[in-house]
């Protein structure tokens, strides 16, 4: 967007935002009653009478919603006849925005209007739309449908597309204990295990989660090489054991406070010797090739305040590399968007006195 409006420009600019919500909530009407699938099916255009006929929506209904899409540009409507836009093609086909689009309307959509009371209070105020949790965390596995769904696949989205390139450099100089910190269904480990024929696994994780974590595992017939050790980083008493070659966090640490980060990392550090390798994958917002990417994970921030623990966030690549500084790591190689991710990964040693 210029930086230079007109007045003119800038009190449009305004009511975008002054009436969002409304917007965005008649798109997902506009998908979920079938409307904008039936208009792509007519890639030539289809008459406004024939998708009231056709998609039994009141008229009342389909225009109401179609003026709202033509005004977002979502479709084209010319002598009433509707065309799906480039916009509406990718709220409807592309992977990235369907995702987007369900965790906000399933997870943080009911919660969002607690957005100063969380930020005054430093606690997701949203989260009691969905559970008594004091944080997201506890609930995952017992979330209410459909926010457990999209939740999941927010967070594999965000996470399986650089999984295949993060493998090869984990895995160049052959571990043979890994401990997967913040492991969550078990994914990483399971892709680990795929991967190297010989590999051992450490899942370290709240006790909820190790238990899908563990279900999933005893699914895939994993436990002779998968072992699982409860624990709660935000506690300093509960010490990450020793013994790992590689410690490995993904997307992981961006659940936490800077001075959270440090004390995990620090916690990682007792545990680590001068052979252990820290990895840790992000998706750093500062580091990115496309504007979707950096507004999509800045926006990712504001769901940790309100739905998550109220005092995370999407963090910059430099914040990151200093806070493994002050926890007692150095940043021995960066991996800047690893394959066809958002994912940068740090690869980090404990510094030798």
């Amino acid at each position: 967007m210029k930086k230079d409006l007109s007045a003119i420009e800038a009190k449009y600019e305004a009511q975008k935002i002054a009436f969002g919500p409304m917007y965005f909530q008649s798109v997902i009407a506009l998908r979920d009653l079938g409307i904008l699938q039936f208009i792509s099916n007519h890639r030539k255009g289809v008459s406004i009478e024939t998708i009231i006929e056709q998609v039994e929506v009141s008229e009342y209904g389909v225009n109401l919603l179609l003026e709202a899409a033509e005004i977002l540009g979502v479709v084209e409507i010319e002598n009433d006849v509707v065309k799906i836009s480039k916009t509406g093609f990718f709220l409807l086909k592309d992977e990235m925005t369907r995702v987007n689009m369900n965790f906000m309307n399933d997870v943080c959509y009911l919660g969002a209007k607690n957005m100063t009371e969380s930020i005054v209070k430093g606690k997701p105020e949203g989260l009691k739309v969905l559970g008594d949790w004091p944080t997201i965390y506890e609930g995952l596995s017992i979330l209410p449908e459909p926010a457990k769904t999209s939740w999941f696949e927010f967070d594999h989205y965000y996470s399986d597309n650089a999984f295949p390139d993060a493998l090869k450099i984990v895995f160049r100089k052959k571990p043979k204990l890994l401990f997967d910190v913040g492991g969550n269904t078990g994914k990483w480990s399971f892709a680990c295990c795929d991967h190297d024929p010989d590999v051992k696994i450490k899942v370290l994780d709240l006790p909820v989660q190790l238990n899908v974590a563990k279900g999933n595992a005893t699914a895939k017939g994993l436990l002779d090489r998968i072992e699982f050790h409860a624990i709660d980083l935000l506690d300093a008493s509960q010490k990450i054991p020793q013994g790992a070659d590689v410690i490995w966090m993904s997307q992981f640490l961006d659940c936490f406070s800077k001075e959270e980060i440090i004390q995990i990392l620090k916690n990682a550090c007792q545990a680590a010797s001068e052979n252990t390798t820290l990895f840790i994958l992000e998706p750093f917002f500062d580091n990115q090739n496309y504007p979707a990417a950096h507004y999509s994970l800045v926006a990712t921030s504001l769901y940790f305040t309100i739905m998550a623990n109220g005092n995370s966030k999407m963090y910059r690549l430099e914040v990151m590399k200093d806070l493994v500084v002050q926890a007692g790591f150095e940043v021995v190689e960066t991996y800047p968007l690893i394959g066809d991710s958002y994912h940068t990964i740090l690869e980090c040693r404990k510094k030798q006195a």
